[in-house]
């Protein structure tokens, strides 16, 4: 069983035996070649939710010789990565989106109160 801090600290990209592999949750590993749609959103909802540490092995040329899988997870990783750089980003951009609608409504409701009286 694993405990929070490594449940947190999951891998989900990984080079072994010069192919690329994905995991989702604690499942089994699977060959890069075998990633769907669905497979694929849940890996950028783990990459951008703020709770969780998406790690990944580095992409190297050297070490992915299945020309399939080098192409996949050298995309998959790029478009990954940004993501995750920017998650804060996305986390500040709904939090003040969030707020913005949060005191418009609290403003309308407080005019619609004061106008019954």
């Amino acid at each position: 069983m694993l405990t929070k801090k490594e449940e947190n600290l999951m891998k989900h990209l990984k080079i072994e035996n010069n192919k690329g592999f994905y995991q989702l949750d604690n499942d089994e590993w699977k060959e890069l070649d075998q990633l769907n749609k669905d497979d694929l959103m849940v890996l950028v909802d783990k990459a951008i939710t703020a709770d969780a540490d998406f790690t990944m092995d580095e992409f190297d040329v050297e070490k992915v010789s299945n020309k399939a899988h080098e192409i996949i997870y050298r995309n998959l990783y790029q478009k990954l990565s940004e993501l995750l750089e920017n998650r804060s980003r996305f986390k500040d951009e709904s939090e003040q989106i969030y707020k913005l609608a949060y005191e418009k409504y609290s403003k309308n409701l407080s005019e619609g109160l004061s106008s019954e009286s």
